[in-house]
């Protein structure tokens, strides 16, 4: 476990960007960066530090992803067929938690990734507390009885600034199913992903 849960705004600050799109972002009142020097004049940066500020944002998008996983994600695109950056996209897009996040079913990816370790989450009606369990086309996610009257998925479904992407289809408010991978363009992120600076990054 990173120690992403307690600081995740701080990722937002360090880049800059609102990059889950939160009214409660420190980026919407403070552009500059967190900590003593946070404000200082930034100089150029390398073609390096542009590969890890793609590669840190896309990791941090998803939550508290470990660099190990993230890589074996990275490993894992790089073998299948087509682009690998777009298959990286797909393969983080096809994690349950991710799913349970687009679905609405949290607020949050982090506690999108809390109500699938805590047991709230069905798979094909099947019970499934492994939040990077990779869903496919066809699978039905659905929010378990005791977690529809929670507080947090109420306030998750309430959410004005995100909408139900395409590839999840919504069949009342506590299931989905998963109809595609989908391509990067198809992915609602709120600030701009780059992919192929990430496959960069480790193919150096």
């Amino acid at each position: 476990m990173t120690k992403r849960t307690a600081a995740k705004y701080k990722l937002d600050r360090r880049m800059g960007e609102n990059i889950w799109g939160r009214p409660k972002s420190p980026v919407n009142k403070r552009e500059y960066g967190p900590g003593q020097h946070g404000q200082r004049r930034k100089g150029k940066v390398s073609d390096y530090g542009i590969q890890l500020r793609a590669k840190q944002k896309l990791k941090g998008y998803y939550g508290d992803i470990t660099e190990k996983q993230f890589k074996k994600n990275y490993f894992e695109a790089s073998r299948m067929k087509g682009d690998t950056g777009q298959n990286l996209i797909g393969l983080l897009e096809r994690r349950l938690d991710a799913v349970v996040y687009r679905a609405k079913f949290a607020p949050t990816i982090f506690s999108s990734r809390q109500i699938v370790s805590h047991g709230h989450i069905y798979v094909n009606g099947v019970k499934c507390n492994i939040a990077s369990r990779l869903v496919k086309p066809g699978d039905e996610i659905t929010l378990g009885k005791k977690a529809q009257e929670m507080a947090l998925v109420m306030e998750a479904q309430a959410l004005a600034e995100r909408d139900i992407p395409d590839y999840v289809s919504p069949d009342g408010a506590a299931k989905v199913t998963y109809v595609r991978v989908p391509t990067l363009d198809e992915v609602p992120y709120p600030v701009k992903m780059e992919p192929n600076l990430v496959v960069e990054f480790y193919s150096r």
